[in-house]
């Protein structure tokens, strides 16, 4: 009797599990896409403005060449900074705002998205601070 109720359970389970595994994975591909920076016809440079909350980042994707030099700069009324991801990283930078300063200028290694990651540090962070920004990107 008890391996009866066993099979149901895991013939309800499984396809729920599978379910929410394959949702869990889209969802999470989704929330890191980030919001594409594009330049007006004619432009090398754009500003976006965003916010970012306590522990999530705001993701912006740019593209480039190899060779290319990209500027960043990010103003804000808190404690937010920037990452630059290469392309097919979501962790790993090239260039590093906590450590590495509030304005970026860096020669590109290789071509592709870029994704300009920002986030927040200490207090903001951990009180769930809402911090507005400006982002500040020119490719040349």
């Amino acid at each position: 009797m008890k391996r009866a109720k066993f099979k149901r359970l895991l013939t309800g389970l499984v396809p729920a599990m599978a379910i929410t595994l394959v949702f869990g994975v889209a969802l999470s591909t989704f929330a890191h896409a980030g919001e594409r920076i594009q330049f007006a016809h004619g432009n090398d440079h754009a500003t976006v403005h965003g916010s970012v909350t306590g522990s999530h980042h705001q993701d912006y994707v740019l593209g480039a060449r190899a060779g290319q030099t990209m500027s960043v700069s990010l103003s804000n009324q808190g404690s937010a900074y920037f990452n630059i991801l290469p392309p097919g990283s979501q962790d790993v930078a090239v260039y590093n705002g906590s450590i590495d300063g509030d304005k970026a200028s860096l020669r590109l290694p290789s071509s592709g998205d870029y994704t300009i990651r920002v986030y927040l540090m200490g207090d903001d962070k951990d009180s769930g601070r809402k911090i507005p920004f400006s982002l500040s990107v020119a490719i040349r």
